[in-house]
């Protein structure tokens, strides 16, 4: 027997060290080595192939078209030519994220299956415990992409032109303003929180199923404003159907220089808020593998024009030089979240 194989070989038996069986005239000793020689080195073949020798899946938690989902494709199509092998984008969308997670968390840890592990996912776990997996343990950290500030975004057509006049028009009025987000526990919901508090006023919360949705809600005047990354952000700008009021990053934006940050305009120095993502795998991948898909995609991530798409988009690439390093940072961010998380009374409504 070989590992995963059975052999059954029928023929005649005789007791004894010399016993011989024969199969069709073919004495059987020699038949069944030849057979395990066959299987062996079949086996081998097929565990020592090159990696990737079939196509890769990336899963992305968020909706198609939006910044996120744009960002991640962009990235895929570098590293498919490099890796010579199709990498094939799905979009699992819901639960802000939970659902794309829990999915990556059950396949094989043979490296065809990534995703796009974001600080959400942090947030996820800390608000609902029994999700089925932990950001620390269910994944193995390939690599930080990089990070995408937020944007305040209103509406153009609204009479809200500073952060100023949206902190008035919510303390003359509790409890009426409110902010999109992608759901409970996603950037924008953090952003919007962190804000309320900061600013020492009522909102309300409304939750979409995913980041997509938030700025179509305020064009249509069904919210006031939201904190969409700057990668959906942006191209909306660009358009005149909104207006920034303020970005979650340290320090403006390079695109966006006349719009200041959250901290300046309330007079913080706590409220960068900036989200980040990477490419996770499920737990137990070969290190041999990691290593290979660490290697293209900080070739990718370190090309000029791949870099320049993701400024342009208004997102900052910073890979982790290592697998490791990305390990530590989602350690260290998770204890940020859970201090956010607490500090705001987050909860699932």
């Amino acid at each position: 027997m070989v590992e995963g194989y059975t052999i059954v070989l029928h023929g005649d038996t005789k007791k004894g060290d010399d016993a011989v069986g024969t199969t069709g005239g073919f004495p059987m000793r020699r038949g069944l080595a030849m057979a395990v020689a066959a299987l062996l080195s079949s086996t081998a073949t097929a565990t020592d192939a090159p990696f990737p020798n079939r196509p890769i899946r990336l899963i992305v938690p968020y909706a198609a078209g939006g910044g996120p989902d744009l960002l991640a494709r962009k990235t895929a199509e570098v590293v498919s030519r490099d890796l010579g092998q199709p990498i094939v984008v799905e979009n699992k969308v819901g639960a802000g994220g939970i659902l794309a997670a829990e999915v990556v968390a059950q396949q094989p840890a043979d490296g065809y299956t990534l995703m796009i592990g974001a600080s959400t996912h942090l947030t996820q776990k800390l608000l609902q415990p029994s999700v089925k997996f932990d950001p620390a343990t269910t994944f193995t950290h390939v690599i930080r992409t990089g990070f995408s500030p937020q944007v305040m975004l209103v509406k153009a057509a609204t009479p809200y032109r500073t952060v100023s006049d949206v902190v008035q028009a919510a303390k003359n009025a509790p409890g009426t303003l409110n902010y999109a987000s992608g759901g409970i526990g996603s950037a924008a919901h953090l952003a919007g929180a962190a804000f309320a508090n900061a600013a020492h006023v009522e909102l309300v919360h409304i939750p979409y199923k995913g980041s997509v949705e938030i700025v179509p809600s305020l064009i249509r005047g069904d919210t006031t404003f939201g904190f969409p990354v700057a990668s959906t952000a942006i191209p909306n700008l660009a358009t005149g159907a909104a207006r920034a009021l303020a970005v979650t990053s340290a320090r403006r934006l390079p695109n966006l220089p006349q719009v200041p940050t959250l901290n300046e305009a309330l007079g913080r120095k706590d409220l960068v808020l900036d989200s980040w993502s990477g490419i996770w795998a499920p737990a137990g991948v070969p290190k041999p593998v990691v290593a290979r898909l660490h290697a293209v995609l900080l070739k990718a991530l370190t090309d000029p024009r791949v870099r320049d798409y993701y400024e342009k988009a208004g997102s900052v690439v910073d890979p982790t030089p290592t697998p490791e390093a990305f390990s530590r940072f989602i350690a260290d961010e998770t204890a940020k979240y859970r201090r956010i998380v607490e500090q705001s009374r987050i909860a699932l409504q």
